[in-house]
């Protein structure tokens, strides 16, 4: 009775909630007015994708409306590109802050689950809130506790990374990590490549082994000494015949493991950068998962990986430059990660 969109299937764990368009605070359910925008979101059954979109909603008449028809609800925008569903957000009083949950299945066999006696598991909770720097998409990141489990901070400042190469950040055991990366690239070289690769696209090309102008560039987490398994977390930038760019945030999962029962897929989207802004990713790393945040949160990749090479000390991080015109340079801060400590009242 809210809204609908034909042809998207069944909805389920719907979301619908109020997002400020002027304060960084969440918002309770109840708040409503002008400076809010209110965000519906759906579980869509027929993908297992959570879809969202931006509207306004007027309650005396029942009825939300798109910002955009062209990318309303499960047509458009996700909260996460890789592996994502079943969430649900509720409004923390105490801090102030709207927090989102998601559920995140496993991606291997059946007889696997049941080996390991445990299948599936919850993501990292994450704020939410409205990007008033774009005014078109919500920003999702790390609740701040997260990093109350940060010890052993690396730092490595403007490394540069030349077309075609790999470099080895030594930061000790790489199996749980909070990693923070900007990446910088040289605008002048940016105006003088031909646009030549626009019609790139995360999933359906070749991954971070399918060499650009451009891109792909960034790091490589759960990687075993001989590359044989890694997990590329990159930017890949786009330009067309007009000289307009676009940028993609992705995670490639095809060498991810060497196990033969695993899905091994190429997860995610664009992401809008901003005049001026440094490309900028936040990464969470924790043995099988990985969970990837591109530009401060606009762009959310999640991916479930079951390396059988790249585990315990045997695992390790790169970085890496497979664009064919263009040096990057990176400044990345690296801190190994403790277990949680779990207290039940």
């Amino acid at each position: 009775m809210l809204h609908g969109v034909p042809g998207t299937g069944m909805w389920e764990c719907v979301d619908f909630y109020p997002v400020s368009k002027i304060v960084e605070n969440g918002l309770d359910t109840s708040e409503n007015g002008p400076a809010v925008k209110h965000v519906l979101k759906s579980s869509l059954d027929d993908d297992r994708n959570d879809y969202y979109a931006l509207g306004t909603y007027d309650a005396g008449a029942g009825k939300w409306v798109p910002d955009n028809p062209i990318i309303d609800v499960g047509i458009g925008l996700r909260y996460d590109y890789g592996n994502f569903y079943a969430s649900k957000t509720f409004y923390d009083q105490e801090k102030k802050r709207r927090v989102l949950w998601a559920w995140i299945k496993e991606t291997d066999s059946e007889a696997a689950d049941i080996c390991r006696g445990w299948a599936s598991l919850q993501s990292i909770p994450r704020t939410i809130k409205y990007d008033k720097k774009t005014g078109s998409n919500v920003i999702t990141w790390p609740v701040a506790e997260v990093e109350n489990l940060r010890s052993n901070n690396n730092e490595f400042n403007k490394v540069v990374v030349k077309p075609g190469s790999i470099v080895p950040l030594e930061v000790g055991s790489t199996t749980q990590l909070d990693i923070m990366a900007e990446f910088e690239v040289d605008q002048n070289v940016l105006k003088k490549v031909d646009g030549s690769n626009a019609t790139y696209d995360c999933i359906k090309s070749g991954g971070s082994a399918e060499r650009g102008a451009l891109g792909p560039f960034g790091l490589l987490v759960l990687t075993d000494n001989s590359l044989s398994e890694q997990t590329p977390i990159y930017f890949y930038i786009a330009k067309d015949l007009t000289g307009n760019f676009n940028t993609f945030f992705c995670n490639d999962l095809t060498r991810s493991s060497e196990a033969t029962d695993v899905r091994k897929l190429i997860y995610g989207s664009t992401v809008p950068v901003l005049q001026g802004e440094k490309l900028s990713l936040r990464a969470l790393v924790d043995h099988s998962i990985v969970e990837s945040f591109a530009q401060n949160g606009r762009t959310a990749i999640t991916s479930r990986v079951y390396p059988t090479k790249a585990i315990y000390e045997n695992a390790k991080i790169y970085l890496f430059n497979n664009a064919t015109d263009i040096s990057v340079t990176a400044t990345i801060k690296i801190w190994q990660m403790n277990s949680a400590n779990i207290k039940s009242n």
